[in-house]
């Protein structure tokens, strides 16, 4: 499942190992528009298993990052009641860069230039695995859901759309 093939560190990387995370590496040939899609695929395991990394921003524009299962959608509607905020829309590929620091397609919630509160869907912390990006596109890591509470401060919540 998982290449031996050791991926220069990233930002991400480095959050996860100054957190004493113990996480798998997954190269995979990036495909632009390929999505978590194409990712599992590659690597041979569910796509739902695949976590996207979503930067959005609420009414005051104030960032946020959504984890949602790669074969789901954002219902923004149902997150925003959530959190306490009028709406929820995703930024635009630039405004998600500047927030987080990484290229859209290679954005990990570990790492980020900027503190944003994260929200997880809570079905996420029930699988065995996931699959996230690392912190460039075509790197996947994998770990343990049960530790994005404790280590983004992770809150779970219920917006999953079946895509």
């Amino acid at each position: 499942m998982s290449k031996n093939k050791h991926v220069s560190e990233t930002p991400a990387t480095q959050y996860l190992r100054k957190h004493g995370v113990v996480f798998g590496e997954h190269p995979y040939e990036y495909v632009e528009h390929g999505g978590t899609g194409e990712s599992a695929r590659q690597l041979g395991v569910p796509e739902h298993d695949v976590i996207k990394t979503l930067v959005m921003e609420d009414e005051r524009a104030q960032p946020l990052v959504v984890l949602m299962h790669g074969d789901c959608s954002v219902s923004t509607k149902n997150l925003a009641r959530q959190i306490g905020c009028k709406s929820v829309q995703p930024c635009k590929p630039e405004v998600a860069q500047r927030h987080s620091g990484y290229m859209v397609g290679g954005t990990s919630p570990f790492g980020t230039r900027k503190r944003m509160p994260v929200y997880v869907e809570s079905t996420v912390l029930e699988l065995e695995r996931i699959y996230l990006n690392g912190g460039r596109r075509g790197y996947l890591v994998s770990l343990d859901p049960r530790l994005l509470p404790g280590l983004v401060d992770a809150r779970a919540v219920q917006c999953a759309l079946p895509d």
